[in-house]
């Protein structure tokens, strides 16, 4: 065997993956015939290229950079809007006409310092979950982080193992490698020495070693990296609707504050000052400046909390996108059953002698430097026997589900052997594929072992195979797997298991997890390969077998086409195309380093149960800003048909900047802040601005018309020279009042902490109206009863 190998993990027969290297100690190469060809760096030439800066120095993208939160925050198209307006009212005054200004300043530094917590919890969670390549140095094979890698390192893959920087191939044992990432071609490519290597790529099969030739910035995955960064490609609904209105809000700003303007100066031949101030109070409360911060934050903190559940989600609007899916496709292996495994039964074939069968199984499982979870299992039952050794190897493939070997046995004698699925290698109607099909109704996962004449590089190898016997495995459930399905069933989310294993044995750990429609389970090497045919046989079956990489990612494909939002699960290297192409993509902690690539959503504990949480973590989001949403674009709403109103009549603007901030805050601010937060289990639903608009405008357009009639009525009632005081209060008593209403509304289903939020509101407004210098500061006195009473009267 070769030297390069690892111990560790790689996708067996199942197309799994187990861990590899533990962090931290050295780890000798493998075999006793000497050191390796290819002994790596000594310390000293590592010290020169670290002095040169030689080093693979990209940092990990697991979140934005800290310039980068505040540029987002800070430089805003409507922090541009209100801050010019703030200076406005600087100049022309008073001060607490300024108000909205601080009340800017106080959201934006709320939003900086939420997604500073969001990303040092993203930061920790991927330093935790980032994989370490194994580096040869001195002759040894050690586990360094990536940024610790120098120019010129000779680095081990095996499968699973992502290629972290650019290199050439020094040794090569069946190596096969995915360059879809990068070129789109899904065919793996056998690789052999002196062929390059593209950082981005990944192991499905074989192994082998590499010398590093371009790092950091200059290898081909870092220039891909820095022309789109990670962070913004899952589509969000929310923000894509969010920035859909406020791109309407500012067309209208536009108009209007002309109209305000020109209104005030040469219709009713206001005084400057005044006619600017009546001119900002009309534009500030159009802005919803608040709904960009507080879907920002609420994203935020969503990551902080699942965060604490070791769940890290690699791209913010994740939490959103596995909210709306309505089909998650689960790998059985790593998702609903655990790494280990045991052997239930050998069964010998054909007449072969068990003894022998046993001492085979142990020199198989000694030849393979990787071991995956039902090899590992093969060696603890059948541990490597003395005077036997493996001559060549075949690694392992995803897509043709078997693995060889050759091996000399002590007598001296060579023969050949096949590992892998019995209806791979047995043409159909065998005597043992009966057997087998038994064993797979039990649940338990079935390998053949079979001798034959062929070479391991014919491509006829599995043909006219000679069965020697079937090993059973058993394999060990998630305790968690069957809650979580449960869960999705009641959320109406359909839960489909594609599996590389056969059909009915996935269909009886399926069954055995309750999963519904599991005793149907489908061959996908059956499925039809048109698109529209496959799509709805895809959507008709529950539990697929036999499932090639390939299908896999045509499987996700199909049910988009229907107008699914999909979820893929997984944690071998042939669930990589399938996570990446849909809508939302979860890897396991465990798994390997090129399904945690692709994902945006990694599970470091493992753990499925964590998918749930996730889920309500992401309706949460949604339920909550829908509800924000509302309140603030209502107020857009009654802010536009009031400046409307005011220049259809002619009449100066009922409201100072100051008397909209503070119906804002108290309407608006303060209550969707604690709103966004709160728990939230409502189903998401699709298309968000028509449900948002669909409230949002009759209860503006309500509210506004209750003002503007309180208003009319004021200025028949009121003379004087400080009636347009007068009027201005009684009018914004009907507005609060009325918006409170509003509120009220959107805060149900009440909960004690709701209805205290509510009437803390409202005790906040009358504090204004009886404080004798808040009645001063804001200018708002109620003048007599009968105009105040009315304002009730029209409100309710």
């Amino acid at each position: 065997m070769t030297q390069w190998a690892k111990p560790g993990g790689g996708p067996g027969p199942d197309g799994s993956s187990s861990g590899g290297p533990d962090g931290g100690s050295a780890i000798e190469a493998p075999g006793s015939d000497g050191p390796p060809a290819h002994p790596g760096l000594t310390a000293a030439e590592v010290a020169e290229r670290v002095a040169r800066g030689e080093v693979n120095d990209v940092p990990v993208r697991s979140s934005r950079s800290v310039p980068d939160i505040v540029r987002a925050n800070v430089f805003t198209r409507f922090n541009a809007i209100i801050g010019v307006l703030f200076v406005i009212i600087l100049f022309v005054g008073p001060l607490q006409d300024g108000l909205f200004g601080f009340v800017i300043i106080a959201n934006t530094g709320i939003g900086i310092f939420q997604e500073l917590r969001a990303k040092r919890t993203l930061d920790n969670l991927a330093v935790v979950g980032e994989a370490k390549p194994t580096v040869r140095r001195d002759g040894r094979a050690v586990p360094l982080s990536t940024s610790a890698v120098v120019l010129g390192d000779v680095i081990e893959l095996g499968p699973g193992d992502k290629v972290i920087v650019d290199g050439t191939v020094l040794e090569a044992d069946g190596m096969e490698v995915d360059e879809s990432l990068l070129t789109g071609e899904a065919d793996p490519v056998l690789k052999r020495p002196g062929e390059p290597m593209m950082s981005g790529s990944f192991v499905v099969a074989g192994g082998g070693a590499f010398s590093a030739t371009r790092v950091g910035r200059e290898a081909y995955a870092a220039q891909l990296a820095e022309e789109a960064s990670r962070f913004t490609l899952v589509h969000s609904e929310l923000r894509s609707g969010i920035s859909r209105i406020l791109t309407y809000v500012t067309w209208m700003m536009i108009p209007t504050a002309l109209g305000l303007i020109l209104s005030h100066l040469f219709t009713l031949h206001m005084a400057g000052d005044d006619a600017v101030r009546r001119m900002v109070a009309g534009i500030v409360p159009m802005v919803p400046e608040g709904l960009v911060l507080l879907t920002s934050v609420a994203f935020a903190i969503g990551v902080i909390r699942l965060g604490r559940k070791q769940c890290l989600v690699q791209e913010l609007p994740a939490i959103e996108g596995l909210a709306r899916v309505d089909v998650v496709c689960l790998d059985k292996t790593g998702t609903l059953t655990e790494g280990g495994m045991d052997v239930s039964a050998l069964r010998p074939l054909n007449g072969a002698d068990e003894g022998r069968l046993r001492q085979i199984l142990g020199a198989l499982g000694g030849a393979d430097p990787r071991p995956n979870a039902s090899l590992l299992a093969i060696i603890e039952a059948f541990p490597e026997q003395d005077g036997w050794r493996c001559a060549a190897a075949l690694p392992f493939s995803s897509a043709r589900k078997y693995s060889g070997a050759v091996l000399d046995d002590p007598a001296g004698g060579r023969t050949t052997w096949l590992l892998g699925a019995p209806d791979v290698l047995l043409p159909p109607g065998d005597p043992a594929l009966a057997e087998t099909e038994e064993l797979n109704a039990e649940g338990l996962r079935v390998l053949l072992l079979a001798h034959t004449a062929r070479a391991l590089d014919d491509p006829a190898l599995a043909r006219d195979v000679e069965a020697a016997a079937l090993v059973a495995l058993e394999q060990r459930l998630r305790p968690d797997a069957g809650a979580t399905l449960a869960y999705f069933a009641e959320q109406d989310v359909a839960a489909k298991v594609i599996s590389g294993d056969n059909a009915v044995s996935v269909g009886a750990v399926a069954g055995r997890l309750g999963l519904p429609g599991a005793a149907a389970p489908v061959d996908a090497r059956e499925l039809p390969a048109a698109p529209e045919a496959m799509a709805a046989a895809v959507a008709d079956g529950t539990v697929f077998g036999r499932v090639t990489p390939r299908q896999k990612r045509d499987m996700v494909g199909a049910l988009q086409s229907c107008g699914h939002h999909v979820a893929m699960t997984g944690d071998g290297v042939n669930d990589v195309l399938a996570l990446k192409d849909a809508d939302i993509g979860v890897a396991m902690g465990s798994g390997s380093e090129a399904t945690r690539a692709v994902a945006q959503i990694v599970l470091l504990d493992n753990s499925f149960a964590t998918l749930p949480s996730v889920v309500a973590e992401g309706r949460r989001v949604i339920g909550n800003i829908t509800r924000v949403a509302t309140l603030f674009l209502t107020k857009t709403v009654y802010s536009v048909l009031l400046a409307l109103l005011v220049a259809c009549w002619q009449i100066p603007y009922p409201y100072l900047p100051r008397h909209l901030t503070l119906l804002s805050t108290l309407t608006i601010g303060v209550p969707a802040f604690f709103l966004a937060l709160a728990p939230n289990k409502e189903r998401a639903r699709p298309h968000f601005v028509r449900r948002v608009m669909r409230y949002a405008v009759p209860s503006g357009l309500i509210t506004g018309a209750a003002a503007f009639v309180t208003y009319l009525l004021a200025r028949h009632h009121y003379t004087g020279p400080d009636a347009l005081s007068a009027e201005t209060s009684a009018a914004t008593l009907t507005l609060f009042l009325t918006a409170m209403w509003v509120l009220a509304i959107i805060a149900r289903p009440y909960t004690w902490w709701r209805i205290a939020l509510v009437a803390a509101m409202g005790v906040a407004f009358l504090i204004v109206l009886a404080v004798p210098w808040l009645q001063h500061f804001f200018a708002l006195r109620l003048v007599g009863t009968v105009l105040p009473w009315t304002a009730v009267g029209l409100s309710l």
